[in-house]
């Protein structure tokens, strides 16, 4: 099965666009590596919790929206390798990232359901 990589990322209302135009920018970029899809999500129904939340992961700041993404990868090996390779590639580190990243959060996960109509 695939394997995924997700990510909760604060973006600023007014940063949307340059948002979407970094994951523009990027797609190209992580297919080369070997990325099957690239999603991305803009938030517009994430309740703040009491206990624990999307909103509270990231530290959601006024005038932020939670942004819920991933990457699909054939597998492990391939998106370990790849994120080894943007490490120093130019490409990557010239990139906008129009987000504050030290309160992004990213996990790797294996797909152990998929299904699709």
């Amino acid at each position: 099965m695939s394997y995924v990589t997700g990510f909760l990322t604060p973006v600023k209302v007014e940063n949307k666009d340059r948002y979407v135009e970094s994951a523009r920018v990027a797609w190209p970029l992580f297919k080369s590596y070997g990325a099957l899809a690239h999603v991305e999500n803009w938030g517009v129904d994430v309740p703040d919790g009491k206990v624990t939340s999307f909103p509270m992961s990231v530290k959601l700041e006024d005038g932020e929206v939670v942004v819920f993404s991933w990457l699909i990868w054939p597998d492990r090996k391939t998106a370990d390798d790849a994120w080894a390779k943007m490490q120093d590639d130019p490409a990557m580190a010239n990139m906008d990232m129009p987000f504050d990243g030290k309160r992004m959060m990213w996990g790797g996960f294996e797909t152990i359901f998929d299904e699709k109509q």
